[in-house]
């Protein structure tokens, strides 16, 4: 019976590492990688309490989550004007958005967001030069749009979540004019910021489960490291054909969510 028990969590440990890295590798270029880690969680340990599995799987993403942001931040220089604003922002807000779940459903605001990814998906395909081109150094940013990025998707990680990753290239390429590359640099270190908060609130409202987030936590960083090693060398062509398809899996997975629950 002992050895069953041992086999089984064995399994169930190989599984989840598999899907940490695949998790570290695509969050760690376009974000999504919720779509991957979460759902395996859930389908592998159905056992434990949803608020045990969504803390323990923001202890593991985390950490690939750290190591992309430092990966990039050797190689794309951050504007403090840019950065500090949206960090500050994505923090206070990502709490009220964590608040505001326990009081308003979410469900209301997942046709908005499909929508606005569709859209998104459709302006890729129009617009050939979308997110290739670099920001021109001599426009000045104003402080209120990056405040502005950090605050709303702030506010939605912590109030919904699916697609902030993307959600945040989307903001920093489409309003700022920053390149898929920068727009992923600067995306990292906002979903970190929001991660770290959501981090905060689970320590208080539920427990994590080490025993399967310490060997996950390795590949999901083993995940990160190639994932940024490859966004950099194969450049904005390839980061935008991989968000390309975590925002069509997003757009789906929101749709099955709105069907299923008008059945």
């Amino acid at each position: 019976m002992e050895n069953t028990l041992r086999f089984m969590l064995n399994q169930e440990i190989l599984l989840l590492c598999c899907a940490a890295f695949g998790a570290g590798f695509v969050d760690s270029i376009v974000g999504g990688g919720g779509l991957i880690q979460l759902p395996a969680f859930m389908l592998i340990l159905p056992q434990y309490p949803i608020v045990t599995l969504l803390g323990t799987n923001k202890l593991v993403s985390v950490t690939g989550t750290a190591l992309s942001a430092y990966r990039f931040s050797r190689a794309i220089p951050y504007l403090r004007t840019v950065i500090i604003p949206a960090i500050l922002a994505a923090f206070l807000f990502s709490f009220l958005g964590a608040y505001t779940v326990s009081v308003v459903k979410n469900e209301i605001l997942k046709p908005l967001f499909m929508v606005l990814l569709f859209l998104f998906f459709l302006i890729t395909i129009r617009n050939k030069s979308f997110g290739l081109m670099d920001h021109d150094p001599h426009v000045v940013i104003p402080v209120w749009k990056p405040f502005m990025i950090g605050a709303v998707l702030g506010f939605y990680d912590g109030f919904f979540g699916p697609g902030t990753g993307s959600f945040l290239i989307i903001a920093f390429v489409g309003l700022l004019g920053m390149t898929y590359v920068q727009g992923s640099a600067y995306a990292k270190i906002i979903n970190l910021t929001t991660n770290l908060a959501a981090l905060l609130l689970f320590a208080f409202k539920g427990t994590f489960l080490f025993q399967y987030a310490l060997p996950m936590m390795v590949f999901n960083v083993l995940g990160a490291f190639l994932g940024v090693r490859l966004a950099l060398l194969k450049g904005n062509e390839f980061v935008r054909g991989l968000l390309r398809g975590i925002v069509l899996l997003t757009i789906l997975k929101l749709g099955y969510d709105v069907f299923m629950a008008n059945q």
